[in-house]
Formats: C-alpha cells, sequence, structure tokens
C-alpha cells in the first residue's frame, strides 16, 4: 500500500538530526512537526519564530500566534521572535540544517518547482528560493504522481523553477529515492510498494 500523507510526515521525520534547526514548508510538510517525537529539533519560521511549538488544541488557538503558512501554532518556554531579515539572515547564512517542501515538480537533476503553475493566481515565492540555495539539505515530501496518474518526477520540470540542482532527497507515497549523478536512485519502498511499480510510476531516470 502507498504511504498515506501521515506515513510520508513520518518518514520525513527520520531525516532530521538531532540537535539541529530546521525548517517545514507549507502544507505536507508542517505534518512533519508531529512526528519529531524526542529529538532535540528546532524549527525555524520565515516569518520571524525560531522554536516553534505543535499546534494548538481546538479552542486554545491565538490568531497572533502564526507560521509561515499563517496557521496558528503554540510556543515553546525557549521561543525566540525577531523580524524578518534576521529569519533570511540564518537561512541566508547557512544556519538550517534541513528543509522539508513540498513540490510540484521535481527533476532527475534536482530541479525543484514548487511555487507556482502558470495562469493560476498565486501569493507569490515566498521563502522557498532562499531556503533551497541556503539550507544544507533539502528534502521533498509529495505525491509520486499528479491526479492524471502522471508522473512528478521528470526527466525536466516544466513549471517555473524556485531552484536548480537543489533537491537531496525525495519521500513520496511510494518510496524514497536520491538524486544521485544520473538520475535518481531508489533508497526504500513503501510497505507493499515494488521498485517495478515506482519505476513505472517514474518518467525520471532511475540509476
Amino acid at each position: 500500500m502507498p504511504w498515506t500523507r501521515e506515513q510520508m510526515a513520518e518518514r520525513a521525520a527520520a531525516e532530521l538530526e538531532d540537535g539541529t534547526y530546521v525548517n517545514l514548508g507549507i502544507g505536507m510538510p508542517t505534518l512533519v512537526a508531529n512526528y519529531i517525537g524526542d529529538k532535540d529539533i528546532t524549527l525555524q519560521s520565515e516569518n520571524g519564530m525560531l522554536g516553534m511549538g505543535p499546534f494548538p488544541y481546538e479552542g486554545e488557538e491565538d490568531p497572533d500566534l502564526i507560521n509561515a503558512g499563517k496557521q496558528t501554532i503554540t510556543e515553546l518556554p525557549r521561543t525566540s521572535y525577531f523580524d524578518s531579515s534576521m529569519s533570511f539572515g540564518m537561512i541566508r547564512g547557512g544556519k538550517i540544517a534541513t528543509a522539508i517542501l513540498g513540490a510540484m515538480e521535481v527533476a532527475e537533476n534536482g530541479d525543484l518547482a514548487n511555487w507556482m503553475i502558470p495562469g493560476k493566481l498565486v501569493k507569490g515565492m515566498g521563502g522557498a528560493m532562499d531556503l533551497v540555495a541556503g539550507v544544507r539539505k533539502v528534502v521533498v515530501i509529495m505525491d509520486h504522481q499528479n491526479k492524471s496518474g502522471e508522473s512528478k518526477l521528470l526527466k525536466e520540470c516544466s513549471l517555473p523553477l524556485t531552484g536548480t540542482g537543489v533537491v537531496d532527497r525525495i519521500i513520496t507515497n511510494l518510496g524514497v529515492l536520491d538524486v544521485v549523478e544520473g538520475g535518481l536512485k531508489i533508497v526504500e519502498c513503501a510497505d507493499g510498494v515494488t521498485e517495478d511499480e515506482i519505476r513505472a510510476a517514474t518518467e525520471a531516470t532511475i540509476v
């Protein structure tokens, strides 16, 4: 069976190293926060927050306490706040170890497209371009195929790029793949999914 969104988020959480600073993109990546467990992970948000807490329980939301995706969150005793210039200084200065981001398309050479579809109204790129250029490791979490059954892991991206050659690891509902020389390498298959099934669902070159 392919992984659910929650299982993909749990698998992505396993990528996080104890004692590191991590940025979670909007959408599915925010679910990763639910699976950090006992690890000492400090979450950073582009809108100026270091040390984000978990999502609040219903009825305990503070509308003034939000992440970069405008979701309500909580603070921790160690939480600190600062302006966007300092936040992006952390990102551009290489202080963030890992970014877990969503994607619309990933190319076999690690190109990433995750911010717009031409002709559709979007709010903007946000901090994605800075993140892929400044962090030490970029992990993408995404569905392997679109709603039409077409691969989202491509030989070349067709959508506007967020960054070129920036993706290190891809976690999809079918498994885990690394960007390596010459294409993508299958690292792990979801429970009940075979390597042949991943290959059949992938346009990108699998080495």
